[in-house]
């Protein structure tokens, strides 16, 4: 860590922002340290300078902050520690653990108090990777330490530019992360290499050879997503909806079920209450893939509404470089933001601070080009040494009443691959995962052939013209063959768009299950019925819906499960 250059004065106060005098140089997303009366440095960022004056925003309380007060500049930029250890972490925005902070000053956290984010005392299994001569460049494997079910991986410091000889390697045994694992040369000048490094929030990690285009689906185990809306592995996806729709929910589900390696939760803004919410829950949720719990690998990056804007932003930040990071070692990495409104809430308010020319409903103007910036950190590359990693990040919007026209909805929705749209009207039915068939979409590859799809798709369109025709006419003055067409589009909406994510069975629909009842649905959507009024109609398609039910509870490819597609095999030769 450098010593901080110089120091500045404050000259103005607006809320958390605060205007600093400097004689100095200063750069832009510095970090700075407001110090208080009392002796505490808050640490802040810069976020404007103009002249020799900067405008630096505090991530803390600034109550009792006057004209006058020294600020002490860094000289580094706004950064998180990388290293092993971080899995099972619960984070602030700043890389603060909260359950250490929580341990140093009880209930009330203290303001100015920082920790270190890693261990410095526990001991890792080191095993050198490579030789004392290798070349190496920013990113290579130098050594690894068991991490959880991982093989987390030593690597040359991404800030390390050209190529570096290791000069001296160390042998295997227990060393904490600050311990010197190697030396390195490029020839002008030599470098210790340890477990932990630091990098810029705000600078995407590119230690890779080539990003590649997204095209391998991301398996969910949700059948609506991966069969109608699918999500790539390294794609982007957002889940906009109201209060209530089950975002929450689904969330859970993605975290348990999909197929990816570590999960990321960026807790950036939302209601203390649901934040508790996550933290009660999330730890005890059982993983499917280990047998243990799903915190074992995953990391959680808490910022409630009630913490400071600034921190709030610094948050998304944090999280996708934590996720960039374990993209670097080859793994598959599923980022959930939640919620990237109160994010979007956080830039209006600083944006208003520093007095900018507003856009839309007040949001700054580079609103898009912020969201944009978040979504392309996601992405498929090859790295260096030929392997893969991914980032799939998903962002959760919550737009006022539903409103998809508002700004951040739409300035998302220019950047995902993926829209599904969370609907108050399926979610007061009680019909979940609440994503509305007719609103969302999707730009990637599903597990069925399209050409499949776009027939259900059409009945679920057509389906919804008819029940809004017997909203008008009543079920009486529409014929038997459109109200068929209803019956086999509720059909599909009951057997297979719904999904009882609590169930052990149905709660997690793999690919291959998933393409083999999605075959045996066609059959029905194709079959020409003859029934002699609408009575039988529903009598028969009711009774049918209950067996394809009784399916989807019974486990994949056991005596239960062909027991129950018998059943619906003689049910279909009735007719």
């Amino acid at each position: 860590m450098n010593e901080k250059k110089f120091t500045g004065r404050v000259t103005g106060i607006n809320s958390n922002m605060l205007s600093v005098a400097f004689s100095e140089r200063v750069i832009q997303n510095e970090v700075a340290y407001v110090v208080t009366d009392d002796g505490a440095r808050l640490k802040s960022e810069v976020i404007r300078v103009r002249g020799q004056e900067a405008d630096i925003q505090v991530f803390e309380n600034t109550g009792g902050l006057k004209v006058g007060d020294v600020v002490e500049f860094s000289g580094e930029l706004l950064s998180v520690e990388l290293g092993p250890g971080l899995l099972t972490q619960v984070y602030d925005g700043l890389q603060n653990p909260l359950p250490e902070l929580a341990r140093q000053a009880g209930y009330f956290l203290k303001r100015g108090l920082y920790v270190y984010p890693l261990d410095r005392e526990k001991l890792w299994d080191y095993t050198p990777v490579a030789a004392a001569g290798a070349e190496l460049s920013a990113g290579d494997t130098v050594g690894t330490v068991p991490e959880g079910i991982f093989t987390h991986k030593i690597m040359l410091p991404f800030s390390w530019h050209g190529k570096w000889k290791l000069t001296r390697v160390c042998e295997a045994g227990a060393f904490n992360i600050n311990h010197v694992v190697a030396t390195a040369s490029n020839g002008q000048e030599e470098r210790d290499i340890t477990m932990v490094q630091t990098w810029p929030v705000k600078v995407p990690i590119s230690c890779y050879r080539e990003k590649l285009l997204p095209v391998e689906p991301l398996v969910t185990q949700v059948r609506v997503i991966d069969t109608f809306f699918p999500v790539a592995k390294g794609g982007t996806f957002c889940t906009p909806g109201p209060f209530g729709a089950g975002k929450t929910v689904l969330q859970h589900a993605l975290s348990q079920r999909s197929e990816v390696d570590v999960v990321i939760i960026a807790a950036c803004g939302e209601r203390a209450g649901e934040v508790v919410e996550i933290l009660r829950e999330f730890p005890y949720l059982p993983d499917p893939r280990t047998g243990q719990n799903l915190i074992d690998r995953t990391i959680i990056i808490c910022n409630t509404s009630s913490m400071p804007v600034a921190a709030r932003e610094a948050s998304i930040y944090t999280s996708v470089t934590l996720a960039e990071y374990y993209r670097q070692m080859g793994l598959s990495v599923l980022l959930l933001a939640d919620s990237t409104s109160r994010w979007a809430q956080a830039l209006r308010e600083v944006s208003g601070r520093l007095e900018e020319i507003p856009g839309e409903e007040a949001f700054p103007a580079y609103l898009e080009t912020l969201v944009a910036g978040f979504y392309e950190r996601a992405g498929l590359v090859q790295l260096n040494d030929g392997e893969q990693g991914s980032i799939t990040i998903c962002g959760a919007v919550s737009p006022a009443g539903g409103n998809f026209e508002e700004p951040v909805t739409q300035a998302t929705l220019k950047v995902v691959g993926s829209f599904l749209a969370l609907s108050r009207d399926r979610a007061n039915a009680r019909r979940y995962p609440a994503i509305h068939p007719l609103e969302s979409w999707s730009k990637y590859q599903s597990l069925v052939p399209e050409r499949i799809i776009t027939k259900a798709r059409l009945f679920l369109r057509e389906g919804n013209e008819v029940n809004q025709m017997m909203k008008v006419v009543g079920e009486e003055g529409t014929p038997t063959s459109d109200f068929v067409v209803y019956l086999k589009s509720e059909f599909i909406d009951a057997v297979y768009l719904q999904q009882n994510t609590f169930d052990q069975v149905d709660g997690a629909c793999g690919a291959e299950r998933q393409k083999y009842t999605f075959a045996k649905l066609v059959q029905v959507l194709e079959k020409k019925f003859d029934f002699v009024d609408k009575d039988e109609a529903r009598s028969y398609f009711l009774h049918l819906r209950q067996a394809f039910i009784d399916w989807n509870y019974a486990p994949w490819d056991s005596e239960e499960f062909r027991k129950a597609e018998a059943a619906i095999d003689a049910t279909l030769a009735k007719k």
